[in-house]
């Protein structure tokens, strides 16, 4: 048992850790330290959830309503467009208020000027992480398909090998998170939250296009 629990512990990490609209937006909110614990948990349930669709059997249940995709790309890919121009209007015309919320952030070297803390409600901040989550066909195409897929290649063990898989998500979602405090001290300034803002808006929006663009 214990060869498909690894296998699908570095499947899952190897799939999930890359630069994409969801992993962005923890970091973002790790960053902020804003409802960290809530977001984390969040999108670790929603992978759990995810892949433990996948593995049974209900991916491949799915190809057989291609409507249900293509309802999918395309929702998913309005969302991440509207949240790339948010991100790319916050880059472009910030608000003036210091991001950083950190108790330290002032001290931090380049820092300049007491901090202004400027918190957003938990309920939109949920909303978005899950519809980054559940309206991103990426996830499912990883999820629930090619997951899925491997996992049937297991055979008895294939709940063993979604286990490996479901402790990954939650080792890397709650890592990032977490650890993304360690970077407050060089995101100590507005205009390093522009940067980082832009890079968000060219990430969501060049996903955006991909799902148009590539069924």
């Amino acid at each position: 048992m214990l060869p498909s629990f690894f296998a699908g512990l570095g499947l899952g990490l190897t799939l999930i850790i890359a630069i994409g609209a969801q992993n962005l937006f923890v970091l973002r909110q790790g960053l902020r330290r804003e409802h960290v614990l809530a977001v984390a948990a969040v999108c670790a349930i929603s992978d759990a959830a995810l892949i433990a669709l996948g593995v049974s059997g209900l991916g491949l249940a799915l190809t057989a309503i291609p409507w249900l995709v293509e309802v999918i790309r395309w929702a998913g890919a309005l969302f991440l467009l509207g949240y790339g121009l948010l991100a790319a209007r916050r880059a472009l015309r910030p608000s003036g208020h210091a991001l950083t919320v950190a108790a330290d952030a002032a001290s931090a070297p380049g820092a300049r000027g007491p901090t202004t803390v400027v918190r957003t409600r938990l309920a939109p901040v949920l909303l978005t992480c899950l519809a980054l989550t559940w309206l991103n066909p990426h996830v499912y195409l990883d999820t629930v398909f090619f997951l899925g897929l491997v996992a049937s290649g297991h055979g008895e063990a294939r709940w063993v090998f979604a286990a490996g898989a479901m402790l990954g998500s939650i080792v890397w979602f709650f890592g990032l998170a977490f650890g993304a405090r360690y970077l407050s001290r060089w995101l100590a300034t507005p205009r390093a939250w522009r940067i980082l803002d832009a890079l968000i808006a060219v990430v969501m929006i060049g996903l955006a296009i991909s799902l148009v663009l590539v069924p």
